[in-house]
């Protein structure tokens, strides 16, 4: 989620609970957020327990983790039943790619449209779509009916229907929680994903062992009921925004042509290009690794990186008391570089274990150095424009390089395209001389974004 203008107190700032919280019968208006002055990344850091006593912060963060959980089971599923449907590393290299190939096509368009029109209308109909999508993944799985490019495709609904998503998503985080919290709302945004990193790989494999990918998928479309009936009872007034009149098209280029003219921007797009095209080389064949240690292993190999990412997490505010976040950057590459050459060579489980958890470590201290300061780099009236072009430039890295991995693996083998992956990330990192990230000034407590 995003950054967003001042905001005043508690008391005048925030509405009164909403009748599913604390059964309040009535709803005041809300203020104006897009006319107010930008939030001030120097603020002194509040009480850490500080958002968890908003109760529309509260609930939406409950109903996130929820639906967080559903999404990594969702993504252990769709792995393992394409390793159940063929070993061709470029088929399950595709399934990741699949799942983010949709920034492409509508991030930059999804960021102009959260900029235009009522955020919470445009999460209903995501939220929806996602529901939608993963149903017919379930049912056609349960059914025996699902195949290599059917799996394909509904895998990429639902990254249709995320990245669309993701920028209206974000944006939202001022309006449901205090300026005094939104440092603190942040690091457990991140904490709440985390959790679910953690938790719900580990869940997923448990429960595709015992019934199979269907049900998994089923109850990642359940886990999104949650927040869809938050956003229902939500009694949001639709801000005011400046651009609310214009075509979209002009809108996404008025983004673009602002941004392309700033350094600070520049910085954070390069570098999450150099690191995302050859990071994804890991996730995206992990199932091939994990494949001798069954579903139940590989989803606790990516419970391990979900823990390690946590633990990456609460250490960050320490580490950016001592280093500077270029710094950070730098040596994480280099550690998640390590495991990625790493991770074919161990031959027992525990040992590839630990590699996860620390490649979880050092990635949660890339994505969140390059996550504050994307939220940071543009004005508020532009923030979500802004969070959907880092989110094509990191998300498609992602993508690409998941299948640019995976046919590579086809030709040379799974291990030797590690090792040129980590090679890759290497030869990256004097991206960190020329593009320097503009983030020395935020608090620490405000790192924990993912």
């Amino acid at each position: 989620m995003a950054t967003s203008g001042a905001w005043r107190e508690r008391s005048s700032s925030l509405p009164e609970p909403l009748p599913l919280l604390d059964g309040a019968a009535a709803q005041p208006n809300r203020p104006d957020f897009s006319s107010l002055p930008e939030l001030s990344t120097t603020s002194p850091p509040r009480n850490a327990l500080g958002p968890l006593r908003e109760p529309l912060f509260r609930t939406l963060w409950i109903a996130a983790v929820v639906s967080y959980t559903g999404s990594w089971m969702q993504n252990v599923g769709a792995a393992w039943l394409m390793t159940s449907l063929t070993m061709s590393p470029l088929m399950v290299g595709l399934v990741q790619a699949a799942g983010s190939i949709a920034v492409f096509m509508v991030v930059l368009p999804a960021g102009a449209l959260a900029d235009m029109v009522d955020r919470r209308k445009l999460l209903l109909f995501t939220q929806s779509w996602m529901v939608l999508a993963a149903a017919a993944l379930g049912a056609l799985t349960l059914a025996g009916k699902i195949t290599p490019a059917l799996l394909l495709v509904l895998t990429f609904l639902m990254g249709f229907g995320a990245v669309l998503n993701d920028p209206a998503w974000q944006a939202i985080t001022p309006e449901v929680v205090s300026r005094r919290n939104f440092a603190a709302g942040v690091a457990w945004n991140s904490a709440g994903f985390n959790v679910a990193r953690a938790i719900g790989p580990a869940f997923g494999g448990l429960i595709i062992a015992a019934a199979g990918s269907g049900l998994a998928f089923l109850l990642n479309a359940v886990s999104f009921f949650g927040v869809i009936y938050f956003l229902y009872r939500w009694k949001r007034e639709p801000a005011k925004v400046s651009v609310s009149t214009r075509r979209m098209i002009s809108t996404m280029f008025d983004g673009v042509r602002h941004m392309r003219g700033s350094p600070s921007v520049k910085a954070v797009l390069v570098r999450s290009a150099v690191f995302s095209i050859s990071a994804s080389a890991l996730p995206a064949l992990l199932p091939l690794l994990a494949h001798p240690f069954g579903s139940q292993g590989y989803g606790l190999l990516l419970g391990f990186f979900g823990v390690g990412a946590l633990a990456g997490a609460a250490v960050m505010p320490l580490l950016r008391r001592v280093a500077s976040s270029d710094t950070l950057v730098s040596v994480s590459t280099a550690i998640f570089a390590f495991t990625t050459f790493a991770a074919p060579e161990w031959c027992t489980f525990s040992l590839l274990s630990l590699t996860m958890f620390v490649a979880g470590v050092a990635w949660i201290q890339i994505l969140a150095s390059l996550n504050v300061a994307a939220q940071t780099m543009c004005p508020s009236h532009m923030r979500a424009r802004a969070i959907s072009m880092y989110l094509l430039v990191l998300q498609g890295g992602l993508a690409g390089g998941a299948a640019l991995w995976g046919e590579i693996a086809e030709l040379v083998g799974t291990p030797r395209s590690l090792t040129y992956a980590a090679i890759a990330l290497l030869l990256g990192l004097p991206a960190a001389a020329w593009f320097k990230l503009h983030t020395a000034d935020l608090q620490p407590s405000t790192a924990g974004m993912d």
